[in-house]
């Protein structure tokens, strides 16, 4: 069945005109933009009562933001995709210029070594789970430079077909503080897995992330669901892993209604509503190197998030997408948080600064303010570069 399968894909990939296609390979420190005022970065330091975005020019990709506090202080914690380490950053403001906040690597490993967690480290994300901090992240061995007769494998290009995910152990309840090891490597059952992350429901845990169908399906990516024993360690196996989204919408396909080959979801993130308790994952669709690239939503509508059935797509087009009048593209892979006095929620996101970006990615740190709807659902804003009042609770913080 897998060689009628593959034999199919290959049909279908060379009807397409994409047989032959070598796929795009591009690394995220290389991207540079034409310049930023720093003035126009971030929080206006002249009132303190605006922001604009971007709030970070740095090249950077996967925001990932969360708080904690420490002795008294509450901090927002912050990580990206840098591709070569684990950084952390913390401000005390939600739309100061990151670029200048206080930075720590945490995880530094050699790229020569061929440890399967050495390069290409993408999509990091740091949770507090019982009380101790986890950062799971995805790598690979090879630079997404797989040997050929891996790649050959595949009925097309899969550059990324070693990449695995990961988790490092915090060993103190402060994250700026504590020092983070390795533990095993989680199990995707040897296939390709990015963008991971925790799902949590009536006090069980899950691992969401972007998956193949098979071992050398190559696309289209899917999210998959998991569950798990603690944050590190899988306890479903292949067969009870269940795929419960599909890039079947053409909104998630690039070129607009193409099937397969960079049809994508990724970048899932769990999101509730603080007042009704509703579930939402929302995930990044289309492919991350193009103007498309946006967010979709599902809702966990039934009572077992390892049932497809459980849960339910917003088919309607992106829930948060490119703005081209203001000059603001590909918006994904987002995170979410609040305002420093809890009553607002915040919608972190990266995006591109042209309709037609070069291999050598550029992409830019964004934030903004969301509400909700009457059904319950998220309702984002329109991309958008501000000025913006400050998140609630920050002026009176800066003016302390």
């Amino acid at each position: 069945m897998k060689g009628q399968l593959l034999t199919r894909l290959v049909t279908l990939s060379s009807c397409l005109g994409i047989g032959a296609v070598t796929a795009q390979v591009f690394d995220p420190n290389k991207g540079s933009s034409s310049g930023w005022d720093p003035a126009t970065v971030g929080t206006n330091k002249t009132t303190n009562a605006t922001f604009s975005n971007p709030v970070m020019t740095l090249n950077v990709g996967d925001p990932f933001m969360t708080k904690y506090t420490a002795d008294g202080e509450d901090w927002y914690l912050f990580t990206y995709t840098t591709n070569s380490n684990i950084t952390l950053k913390r401000s005390r403001y939600l739309t100061d210029n990151w670029d200048n906040a206080e930075s720590r690597v945490v995880f530094n490993p050699d790229p020569t070594s061929g440890e399967p967690w050495s390069t290409s480290l993408w999509a990091p994300e740091i949770h507090n789970i019982s009380g101790s901090w986890y950062i799971i992240f995805t790598a690979t061995s090879d630079g997404d430079n797989p040997p050929p007769l891996v790649d050959a494998m595949c009925p097309i290009n899969c550059p990324a077909i070693n990449h695995r995910m990961f988790v490092l152990a915090g060993d103190g309840p402060d994250p700026w503080t504590a020092n983070f090891q390795m533990k095993p490597m989680l199990d995707t059952y040897d296939q390709f897995a990015i963008d991971g992350t925790y799902f949590h429901f009536e006090d069980k845990l899950y691992h969401i992330y972007s998956c193949w169908e098979e071992k050398y399906s190559s696309w289209p990516a899917n999210l998959c669901i998991t569950r798990m024993s603690d944050p590190w360690t899988i306890n479903s196996t292949l067969a009870e892993r269940r795929i419960i989204s599909v890039p079947n919408e053409p909104w998630e396909q690039v070129p607009y209604g193409r099937p397969i080959r960079l049809a994508t979801n990724e970048g899932p993130q769990q999101l509730t509503n603080p007042k009704t308790g509703q579930n939402f994952v929302i995930y990044s669709a289309a492919r991350v190197n193009t103007p498309f690239y946006c967010l979709g939503m599902l809702e966990l509508v039934g009572n077992d998030p390892m049932e497809y059935q459980s849960w339910r797509k917003h088919r309607d087009g992106c829930v948060f997408h490119q703005n081209t009048v203001t000059g603001i593209y590909g918006t994904g892979h987002a995170s979410f948080t609040t305002s420093p006095d809890g009553s607002e929620d915040y919608i972190v996101y990266h995006a591109q600064t042209t309709a037609n970006p070069q291999s050598d990615l550029y992409r830019t740190a964004r934030v903004q303010k969301f509400t909700w709807n009457e059904d319950g659902t998220p309702k984002f804003p329109l991309a958008e570069n501000g000025p913006f009042d400050v998140p609630a609770g920050q002026l009176a913080l800066a003016q302390r």
